[in-house]
């Protein structure tokens, strides 16, 4: 069923499009639900333009016959439609399972909103289950990878790092680098830890959204439940 509830979600966040909107247009496997949603509305008429997170975005949303733009041309957005790998009940996010976390964060960043769409499988009490993705300079990579195991180990966590595709093939993003995948468990302060992460030269982003979302549409066997984040959401 889990197919069938990304489905609903992103059915249901198309419903928050309104004509003139400027969106950002998310990755993976939800978000392309929420493409091919968006593609029948403006099939039928909506006036909107979109800001894709990735390539493969982008090729599905001309697809679709939306109209593109760029943050260049459009530096502010209205609303931002995406999945999630994980989200909590104060929504916040680990992302970049698809491997588009830096151009995700970056056009979430630049809309006044942030809709998540999921299905009920996502929602997790405590972040971590999902290994958080930290996207890496290729450059200096055995030198950023210490700095990352030192800044785990100061926030007391601990787990396997794995460079996603492996040594002699690894994965490489639309920007040109790397993901590190750290399975990490559980995560008890993610804004911690984040901050950590942040400050490492040759981190580029990584996977923790913090303080973006503010509505999540979860579909699930009860249907599609509606969390909001609070003003104290946001703080923390």
């Amino acid at each position: 069923m889990s197919d069938e509830w990304k489905r609903l979600a992103a059915e249901r966040a198309v419903e928050d499009v309104m004509p003139g909107m400027k969106l950002g247009i998310g990755t993976g496997s939800t978000a392309e639900h929420f493409v091919k949603a968006l593609g029948a509305r403006v099939r039928d008429g909506l006036d909107v333009i979109g800001v894709p997170t990735s390539e493969r975005t982008r090729e599905l949303a001309l697809s679709e016959g939306i109209q593109l733009t760029t943050l260049e041309a459009e530096p502010q957005l209205d609303l931002t439609v995406d999945g999630a790998d994980e989200l909590d009940p104060s929504l916040v996010l680990i992302k970049g399972g698809g491997g588009a976390l830096l151009r995700e964060k970056i056009v979430a960043a630049a809309s006044k909103r942030m809709i998540v769409i999921a299905d009920a499988s996502k929602v997790v009490d405590v972040l971590g289950a999902f290994a958080l993705p930290i996207e890496v300079m290729p450059f200096g990579l055995a030198a950023t990878w210490n700095a990352i195991e030192a800044a785990l180990a100061e926030n007391g966590l601990s787990g396997d790092l794995v460079l996603r595709g492996g040594k002699d093939h690894p994965f490489v993003t639309d920007g040109g680098h790397y993901i590190i995948d750290a399975a990490l468990g559980r995560i008890e302060h993610p804004a911690c830890l984040a901050e950590d992460l942040a400050a490492i030269p040759g981190v580029v982003e990584h996977g923790l959204f913090i303080g973006l979302a503010d509505k999540a549409y979860v579909a699930g066997a009860d249907g599609v439940l509606v969390v909001e984040a609070t003003a104290q959401d946001a703080e923390n």
